[in-house]
Formats: structure tokens, C-alpha cells, sequence
């Protein structure tokens, strides 16, 4: 196995070797054939022509973003102001799940390692950017999912291209099977795997295993999928993938973007949840017995959401961590998240580990706004998740609605159109906070029903007309139980494991690198 430094002389050798090649062959080339000089003959080449033509597209198929100016304010939360300070809007769309951006812990401890350590990291980790910061941060991960080790990355969607890419790259045989709703950072991952990949539907188990079937056992495979998909609220049965993984003889690759934070007695996401009340009793240790956790082989995460902060994450077995670590340009080339950063994720995570009343709060205000919304005969895409989905299902529509929140409501919701969403199904997309009182939400609903009104939008009973759509006015729809149930709903803060508050974590030996004795 080779080290950082190797990987990075092996990298850079195996890039000037065929950079010279090249070179060299052109330099026959030169030398045995004659080199027309087009220089004073043609025109230039209209790169702008080419850029204006291409947003023309985007424009003409209603996919052209407009982005908002909003200045979520600490102090006020969940207010923002726009361009100027005095037009304050209410944020009902932000993945600030839990506000932890703005917890006072959290950003004391922010200010005090700028201080302290200053504004930047310095460099790549091999350089100037490896610290006691960076070695905790990767420590409180590696403990979070209960794995031996996990390794930071500059975005989440930086670990995902990472990880995947460099598992096609070392695995050439290698399998990969992802379902269709995947994120573009898994996406563009697996594309630069270049290996062989099948799509199976959404959360379509049974189609997954006929692709499975198709190698032998012997094969190398992975499956790539989601917990809580974010455009949907969909959830996946990870328990039930983890047993065709073990039957097929796959990997799993699991991104908990979208339920860190907000998922388990510990914020760990839904595969902690999946066996919450072990580790509600087990606390930060480990469980004696198989769990759903323990089972997957990669967890990948944000510290850009239910963290506050900014930053992604993949944990894993130790082995699998020094290998991506010593091996993902990703990760060698890139500067390290700034100290500050790594203290206030590290802060976010203890804080919201030993507060789970935070996560309850989170889900008792999803629930009276989906209730709302449904006596209000309000299309919401049914999930069992944290996320509210308000069917549109026109691009032009999804947009002006946004616009008459904003500017006649002063509630901030920004339409969800393609590629984000398949077109025909644009929406409106909303993630209530522990700050997103019942108040607040009663101002919501009635500005929703005013929009629905006003533009003249679809409603559950025109869409059942229509036959249905996600599972709206679908009289065959089953919808699933909610991920919480209400006994656990019911918890609070003393009944965590004390050994949550203020643990000591040990530190994970692999973020520095392993000495072979």
C-alpha cells in the first residue's frame, strides 16, 4: 500500500511520462512532415456565439436559474434579508436542517480557532493543511457512524466523485448499480469510474437483483444509492440492499446527505435508525450485535447541512479509508478546509449528538405543516422523510409561485425545476426547522393556499381526476409510515446514553497515516 507522498510521485511521474511521450511524438512529427500555417487565414473560432446559444437553450426549455440574494441572519433566524437590509423574508428552503450555522457553540467555536489558527489551512493535507482540527473532526465522524475510521473532503460531492471514481479506476471488472435518482455528484462519480454500470428504477428492489444476477458471484459489484433523496423525501431500504449485497457479493456506497443530523438518536442518519434503540442504549460505543449500520461498507455525508458548516465525508473500514486517502487525487490535490471550519463541524456534531430534542423538533413541525397542507387539498408528494415536495408541476408556474411568496408573502421557497427534477413534475420545496414554529407555519399554509388560488394550480383532487402522479390522487398509492415513530417522538435529551454528553473520542490513527513497525 503506498503512502501519501508515493501516491503523489506515482501520479506526477505517470503524468510527465506520457506528457513527454507526447511531446517527443510531436516532435517527429515535426521533423518528417511539413506544418501548414492556417494562423493569417482563418477566422477566430465565436466562443461567444457558442456561450450565448448555449444559455438560449437553457432559457427556451424553462431550465434557466435565477438565484435569490438572501442574507439568512444569524441573530434572526429564520429571517433573511434581500438586497437591502430592511426587505426581510421568512427561509423556508434551506438545508440548514437544524440551524447549527447559527448555534452559538458552534460559531464561538469558529471565531476562537481563527483566532487562534487564523483564516486558512495552509495547503493540501500533505503540505500545510493536516492539524489536531482536521485529526478530531475525522475522529467525531469515524465515532458518528461507528466505523474505524472517516477522511474529510472539500464538499461531500467532492467524496462521492472521489471515492467512486477511484473504485472504477483500481477495479476495472468492476459493477456498479445505482438507482436513477441518485445525485449528480454519485453520477459524475460513476462516470468517471468508466466501468461497467446498470440504473436500476428507484428504490426497485426486485429490478435491482435481476442485474445482479446477470455476473457471477466472483465479480466485483457495488451498489450506489441513497438514504433520503432529497427532490422527493423518498427513503431506501438499506437493510434489505445490504442483503443483496451480501448475496451478490457487492459493496454498498451509501450517501446520508440529506439524514445526518436529522436520523437516529444520534444524528447518524437512517441507517442508524434502522436499529435506533440499540444505539440509543449503546450510546456512542459500538453494538455487540450486526446492525444495519455496520453493514453497509461506505457512509458518505455533508458538513454543509444538518452540520452548519461546510464539507463532505466518506467513513469506512480503516483499510478503505488509508487506500482513498493515499490514492483519490481529490483528496491529495485539494486545499484543506480552513481550521475554523473543521472546529465548528467537529462542535455541530458533539452538540447535536447529545441533542436529540432538536431532531424531534425538526419532525413534529414537519408533520403539523403536512397535515396543513393536506386538509388544505394541497399536493405534496407523500414521503415518509423530513422533506415537503409541493407538486407544480409546471416550470413557468413553479417559478411565478416562488416569486408571489416572495415578493407578496415575504416567505422565501425557491422552485425545484430540470434537470433537478424530471420535467412536468417542478415543485416547490420546503424543510422546516426546530425554528419553523406552528405560527410560522400557519402563515406558510395560508400563503400556499393563496398561490394555489391565485394561479389557478392543480390540487390533490385534480391530479386524482388525472389518474394520479407520485403517488398523489393515486387510490392504489400506499404511503409509508413516517421514519419516526411517535414513541420516539416522545424522547427526550435524559433519555440518551449519558456517555453521549462530552465523550472523549479517541483519535483515529489512520488520518495521519499508519507507521509499520
Amino acid at each position: 500500500m503506498l503512502s501519501g507522498n508515493l501516491a503523489i510521485k506515482t501520479f506526477r511521474h505517470s503524468y510527465v511520462t506520457r506528457t513527454s511521450t507526447k511531446f517527443a511524438s510531436a516532435a517527429v512529427s515535426r521533423n518528417t512532415q511539413p506544418i501548414m500555417d492556417h494562423q493569417t487565414q482563418d477566422s477566430k473560432f465565436q466562443y461567444d456565439e457558442l456561450f450565448e446559444n448555449e444559455i438560449m437553450k437553457k432559457r427556451k426549455d424553462k431550465s434557466y436559474r435565477f438565484f435569490n440574494n438572501i442574507n439568512r441572519l444569524a441573530h434572526e433566524y429564520p429571517l433573511a434579508h434581500r438586497a437591502k437590509e430592511s426587505d426581510k423574508v421568512t427561509v423556508w428552503c434551506s438545508n440548514d436542517y437544524l440551524a447549527l450555522s447559527k448555534n452559538e457553540e458552534v460559531c464561538n467555536a469558529m471565531i476562537k480557532s481563527i483566532e487562534k489558527y487564523g483564516a486558512g489551512a495552509g495547503g493540501t493535507r500533505n503540505i500545510a493543511g493536516h492539524n489536531k482540527l482536521t485529526i478530531n473532526l475525522e475522529s467525531e465522524l469515524a465515532t458518528l457512524h461507528k466505523k474505524d475510521a472517516a477522511l474529510v473532503f472539500s464538499s461531500c460531492f467532492v467524496a462521492n466523485d472521489a471515492v467512486l471514481s477511484l473504485l472504477g479506476q483500481k477495479m476495472p471488472d468492476l459493477v456498479i448499480f445505482s438507482d436513477e435518482l441518485n445525485h449528480a455528484s454519485m453520477i459524475i462519480g460513476i462516470k468517471h469510474a468508466n466501468v461497467t454500470k446498470h440504473i436500476f428504477k428507484h428504490n426497485d428492489l426486485n429490478e435491482l437483483e435481476e442485474m445482479l444476477k446477470m455476473y457471477p458471484r466472483s465479480r466485483p459489484k457495488l451498489i450506489a444509492f441513497e438514504s433520503v433523496y432529497s427532490m422527493a423525501g423518498s427513503v431506501a431500504d438499506i437493510s434489505k440492499i445490504c442483503d443483496l449485497a451480501e448475496k451478490y457479493g457487492a459493496l454498498t456506497f451509501l450517501d446520508e446527505v440529506h439524514a445526518v443530523g436529522l436520523y437516529g438518536p444520534h444524528g447518524a442518519g437512517v441507517a442508524e435508525h434502522c436499529d435506533f434503540e440499540q444505539h440509543r442504549v449503546n450510546g456512542i460505543n459500538k453494538l455487540k450485535t450486526v446492525n444495519v449500520m455496520d453493514r453497509v461498507d461506505m457512509i458518505t455525508g455533508t458538513l454543509g447541512k444538518s452540520f452548519g458548516t461546510v464539507g463532505g465525508y466518506v467513513a469506512a473500514s480503516q483499510r478503505l479509508i488509508d487506500w482513498v486517502r493515499s490514492y483519490a487525487p481529490n483528496f491529495i490535490f485539494t486545499t484543506t478546509l480552513p481550521p475554523s471550519v473543521m472546529a465548528g463541524a467537529a462542535t455541530a456534531i458533539r452538540y447535536q449528538r447529545s441533542n436529540i430534542d432538536l431532531r424531534i423538533q425538526q419532525q413534529k413541525h414537519t408533520k403539523y405543516l403536512k397535515d396543513g397542507l393536506r386538509r388544505l387539498d394541497i399536493p405534496v408528494i407523500p414521503n415518509p422523510s423530513h422533506i415537503v415536495p409541493i407538486l407544480i408541476g409546471n416550470p413557468d408556474l413553479a417559478k411565478q409561485a416562488s416569486d408571489i411568496l416572495m415578493n407578496k408573502h415575504k416567505i422565501y421557497v425557491q422552485a425545484i425545476n430540470f434537470p433537478t427534477v424530471a420535467r412536468g413534475t417542478e415543485r416547490l420545496r420546503i424543510t422546516p426547522t426546530p425554528g419553523h414554529t406552528d405560527d410560522l407555519s400557519d402563515i406558510l399554509l395560508e400563503a400556499i393556499d393563496d398561490i394555489f388560488n391565485e394561479l389557478q394550480l392543480p390540487r390533490i383532487k385534480d391530479w386524482e381526476r388525472q389518474g394520479g402522479i407520485l403517488g398523489i390522487g393515486d387510490s392504489n398509492f400506499v404511503a409509508e409510515p413516517n421514519l419516526w415513530t411517535e414513541s420516539q417522538l416522545e424522547l427526550t435529551n435524559d433519555d440518551l446514553n449519558p456517555n453521549v454528553k462530552d465523550p472523549v473520542i479517541n483519535e483515529v490513527a489512520v488520518s495521519s497515516g499508519i507507521e509499520i513497525e
